[in-house]
């Protein structure tokens, strides 16, 4: 099976939020409740707004809901589960190295899906995005806010333990991974494509 790596960094003073789609996902339901908006519902379920859209397409109007309504909540439970195991792997390796563990920012993990699956679904592996230009052009334009920010990617790795372990074995990726600066991680998987598998680390510093 063939693997690729590769990774970039910045440093930059900018102010940048966020989007979605689906992969193969499963759903689940929501009861809309008295006060609800499909914004305040996507902040508290941490599932982007534009995947709630479309996982509803009986909404004429999405800025009409009302209490009692049934919606249909998009999950990528396989997804998660690797992206979640990336973080845990990638966090030990700090442990080990005497650095703060990275947090999550969900809003930064929907950003490293979509740059995996682009990869996967135009077909190239960069760090440079025919959709979406730089990975800190794709941020600005999904309105992530940082003032440091790096990306790793990879391909072709069947697991996370493969994939953090290729990283780790890579100067400059390692050195992503063992940034002390940086707060927090957003972990993107993506399953098919030429390689078979499509992985993107997100690093930023809040």
């Amino acid at each position: 099976m063939k693997t690729k790596l590769t990774l970039i960094i910045v440093v930059l003073s900018i102010v940048i939020s966020l989007l979605g789609l689906n992969e193969t996902s499963a759903a689940s339901a929501y009861t809309v409740r008295k006060g609800d908006t499909l914004w305040k519902i996507s902040k508290k379920l941490r599932i982007g707004l534009s995947e709630i859209i479309g996982a509803n397409p009986q909404l004429s109007n999405p800025d009409l809901i009302y209490p009692n309504q049934k919606l249909n909540i998009p999950t990528l439970q396989k997804a998660k589960s690797m992206e979640g195991q990336v973080i845990d792997l990638t966090n030990q390796e700090r442990q080990r190295n005497g650095l703060s563990p990275l947090q999550l920012d969900w809003q930064l993990a929907r950003v490293a899906r979509y740059k995996s699956r682009n990869m996967r679904d135009v077909g190239y592996f960069s760090h440079r995005s025919p959709t979406y230009g730089s990975p800190f052009d794709m941020m600005k334009s999904f309105n992530i806010e940082y003032s440091q920010a790096a990306e790793n990617i990879a391909a072709g790795q069947t697991t996370a333990e493969q994939v953090v372990r290729e990283w780790m074995d890579s100067p400059g990726h390692r050195k992503n991974i063992l940034t002390g600066s940086y707060t927090h991680i957003g972990v993107g998987y993506a399953k098919g494509g030429s390689y078979g598998t499509y992985w993107t680390q997100m690093f930023i510093t809040k």
